[in-house]
């Protein structure tokens, strides 16, 4: 019968139930399954955001500010690939193995890195929907204005706020709590009026077009690209929602009714899923965006025949 823990201090259980022995025991061959998928899944995510960031390198079709966010976001699942999921995979090895006493700091690792990796790439995925809404709405002006600069200072925000944030772990976890609610509501907030208001927008170019008038801000050549631009960022925030739900859903319960051994391996299962999304988003990347397939086509080409 699996045991079950309830506990309402969340700093509490992260360090200390987490890697007890009442509620990990009888289930090590579950994590070293789990480990063994994310070895996997780790491998993916470094070697499929390489390439994807080689290829937007070599890439100049896309508007610098917006190829400096897809390349920002690529950087996260790198890392995510090369060292929360190691992190992850360290700490599973460690509870079945029996090395409860380096436990906690594997634990830590993974949730500083894991939090502070997924709060950039949720910021960024956000700045993708302005972005995009801005493009629409702003036209030709929108080169002019939404400038590489403008985008490194915002980027490099993100990236301060997300570390200093997550480092609220060690002292203070309770505004970790508060800070991945708000901010994750928010986000969702912005990122759902971008795309509404860019469908819409987009939507009235085309009733234009169809109508003889000239819509004011996009050529009618250039509006199925908008389009298509749109629908990209909108699949890859489609695909972070997904991937991170189940386990949201999951900490939501642990920290409501607690966690017993078999509830411990769905989270920790919904956590792979968050990491999947690492090796996802370069295929989405090469099927949404086509300068970016024909670089990584040629990549390919010239690795097979060296």
């Amino acid at each position: 019968m699996a045991n079950n823990f309830t506990e309402h201090n969340d700093q509490k259980i992260n360090k200390e139930l987490f890697c007890s022995p009442e509620l990990t025991n009888g289930i090590h061959l579950q994590l070293m399954c789990l480990s063994v998928l994310n070895i996997l899944l780790s491998i993916t995510a470094f070697v499929g955001n390489v390439v994807i960031l080689i290829a937007l390198q070599k890439e100049t079709s896309l508007h610098p500010a917006t190829k400096l966010l897809f390349r920002c976001l690529a950087t996260s699942d790198l890392f995510v690939g090369a060292f929360t999921e190691p992190m992850i995979v360290a700490y599973w090895i460690s509870i079945a193995t029996g090395r409860l006493d380096i436990c906690p700091y594997f634990l830590a690792s993974n949730v500083v890195t894991s939090l502070t990796l997924c709060s950039v790439s949720l910021l960024i995925l956000t700045a993708i929907s302005v972005d995009r809404l801005l493009a629409v709405l702003m036209g030709t002006r929108y080169r002019f204005i939404v400038t590489f600069k403008r985008m490194l200072a915002i980027v490099i925000f993100f990236w301060v706020v997300s570390i200093v944030s997550t480092s609220s772990y060690f002292w203070n976890y309770d505004f970790i709590v508060w800070y991945r609610y708000i901010g994750v509501f928010l986000c969702l907030l912005v990122s759902s009026f971008s795309y509404v208001k860019s469908f819409l927008a987009l939507r009235g170019y085309r009733s234009r077009i169809q109508a003889d008038v000239k819509p004011s801000r996009i050529q009618p050549r250039l509006l199925q690209r908008y389009i298509n631009a749109v629908y990209t960022a909108l699949w890859l925030h489609l695909a972070l929602v997904m991937c991170y739900l189940p386990f949201s859903i999951t900490e939501a319960l642990t920290s409501q009714i607690g966690v017993s051994s078999s509830f411990f391996v769905i989270r920790e299962s919904t956590a792979t899923l968050v990491f999947l999304n690492s090796s996802l988003n370069p295929i989405l990347y090469y099927w949404k965006i086509r300068a970016v397939r024909q670089r990584v086509k040629n990549i390919i080409k010239k690795l097979c025949r060296s």
